[in-house]
């Protein structure tokens, strides 16, 4: 069965900047300074056979987390962060970034916790080196996060747990939990082989290599439903959002499974992609657009910021100025 036997419509109506506005995402999660070395490559080392990097600029953005907030401002929405950083230089940055990016930033320190950094070394448009820096949050700022997420929750339309498997989201099930309670739907963009932690949720969001961890590989589109529907029925989840890459994305709920083929023209660099897709989905479900015309745009979304350098944004106009409803 194709993917796109059951394709996904398009919709009649789209969002308006002033329900944008009042959008209120309430993010959570691993969050991270991506920092990116720029320069040019001419020799080997005679040290080692290695190329040398002649670096000219530098930049830092917003990675991880951090990143899926800056989408849903980029969008139009109202993006509220909560993770955790430490008490150096990184989390300075990162606080910087986010005040620039109109994010509200609830981070909460730790001077034990080394802020996590993603270092990439890049040369003719092509990443020849990432660096890592990191290190886990333990019990006293994973506490500080939860009296903090306990404060916030009320005052947002939609909740983002944001895992990177860098340690904020050790408690995602209580997260969960208090958010339903609450009757706020939860998105969640999953690591790992245990998504147990996850039961509840309102959407979770992995892409094809994830979603294989899990259930393993499938050898039709049948088979898939099928574990799909068993994974749902077993977690107690209203949907699954599947990112297929070059297959574009197959949303799974209980109206069955509808497909959106890929819409980029060309793929420069998928850094931060499945950022912006739960990003936008979860800023339109905060704007009051269903679930299916909400994964519709996503979809489209994905295809424009594929063609950007790093983790990159979209924002109102290039999703919404050349599109046209279904008539």
């Amino acid at each position: 069965m194709s993917t796109l036997d059951h394709p996904m419509p398009p919709p009649a109506d789209t969002v308006a900047r002033a329900d944008l506005a009042r959008a209120r995402v309430l993010v959570v999660g691993d969050v991270m300074l991506d920092r990116y070395w720029f320069g040019d490559v001419e020799r080997i080392s005679p040290e080692a056979p290695v190329p040398v990097a002649r670096v000219v600029r530098s930049e830092a953005r917003l990675g991880g987390a951090a990143n899926v907030a800056r989408n849903i401002v980029a969008l139009g929405g109202r993006a509220s962060l909560l993770g955790a950083v430490g008490d150096d230089e990184p989390a300075a940055c990162l606080l910087a970034l986010l005040k620039e990016g109109r994010v509200d930033a609830h981070l909460q320190r730790d001077a034990s916790l080394e802020t996590t950094v993603k270092l990439r070394v890049l040369a003719r448009q092509q990443q020849l080196l990432r660096v890592d820096f990191e290190s886990r949050p333990q019990g006293d700022v994973l506490q500080a996060c939860l009296r903090a997420y306990r404060d916030l929750l009320g005052s947002h339309d939609v909740v983002l747990l944001s895992d990177y498997a860098k340690g904020v989201l050790t408690h995602a099930e209580t997260l969960i939990e208090q958010a339903r309670a609450a009757g706020v739907p939860v998105l969640v963009d999953p690591k790992g082989e245990d998504w147990a932690r996850y039961r509840g949720a309102t959407m979770l969001t992995p892409n094809r290599a994830e979603l294989q961890q899990v259930i393993g590989r499938w050898q039709s589109e049948a088979e898939l439903i099928e574990r799909v529907g068993a994974l749902r029925a077993s977690l107690e989840l209203d949907a699954i959002l599947l990112t297929r890459s070059e297959e574009g994305m197959t949303l799974f709920d209980a109206a069955g499974s509808h497909s959106a083929p890929a819409e980029a023209r060309e793929v420069f660099d998928v850094s931060g992609a499945g950022d912006t897709v739960i990003a936008t989905v979860a800023t339109l479900l905060a704007a009051g657009l269903p679930r299916l015309d909400s994964v519709y745009h996503a979809n489209r979304a994905a295809g424009i910021v594929v063609a950007k350098l790093g983790t990159a944004t979209v924002d109102f106009d290039e999703l919404f100025g050349a599109w046209t409803p279904a008539r």
